[in-house]
């Protein structure tokens, strides 16, 4: 009997004790206290995506300042190729000689501008000797330092056209011989400005 009794009372006791190692295994696969850690590590891993997304966009904006830099580049090639009056060598050198030849009448006139100044008109013969003034010899010289000059062809003639008027100009060790019949906008401006001085003007 007592020996009944005694197995009896471990069996129950036991019992008790699954019973309550089951009720702490429920209870911890409830997930109501893990599902704190993971939301917090979920939390925690939108805050480091939300961290590093301003990083991630700061370096696109690195490549702005290089535009920048060549903009100086480009202003600094312009202002160098702007037109500069070409230099004088002694006052009898011979800047640039104007010959101008056909027309209905048959011209032939030519302008010299000299060193010192002045400009030589000549109608078929007849000299005359004019003076500049500072800002007409600067202008001219301006003209003739056009770099835009450099690129203009010695020869733009329209041999189908009839009584035009051709242009010969010695200047800078070189002989453009035009008709105007082709657009040149930096000999034409030359070519206008000596021909204020041609006899007759």
């Amino acid at each position: 009997m007592f020996r009944g009794r005694t197995a009896a009372m471990a069996a129950s006791v036991i019992a008790v004790g699954v019973l309550g190692l089951t009720g702490c295994t429920s209870g911890s696969d409830g997930g109501s206290e893990e599902s704190p850690d993971a939301a917090g590590t979920a939390g925690t891993a939108g805050t480091a995506v939300s961290t590093a997304s301003p990083s991630s966009a700061s370096p696109p904006v690195s490549p702005t300042p290089s535009p920048s830099k060549s903009a100086p580049a480009s202003a600094s090639a312009s202002a160098s190729k702007s037109p500069s009056p070409v230099p004088v060598t002694g006052p009898k050198q011979k800047l640039v000689t104007m010959t101008v030849t056909g027309g209905f009448a048959g011209i032939n006139q030519k302008v010299v501008l000299r060193g010192d100044g002045t400009v030589l008109a000549d109608d078929k013969g007849d000299p005359e000797v004019r003076r500049t003034s500072a800002a007409q010899f600067t202008e001219l010289r301006t003209l003739l330092g056009d770099p835009a000059l450099a690129d203009v062809p010695e020869f733009t003639i329209d041999t189908g056209a009839a009584d035009m008027f051709q242009y010969a100009l010695q200047f800078n060790g070189r002989t453009v011989m035009t008709d105007r019949s082709a657009d040149q906008p930096a000999l034409d401006r030359l070519i206008d400005a000596l021909s204020e001085w041609l006899p007759g003007h």
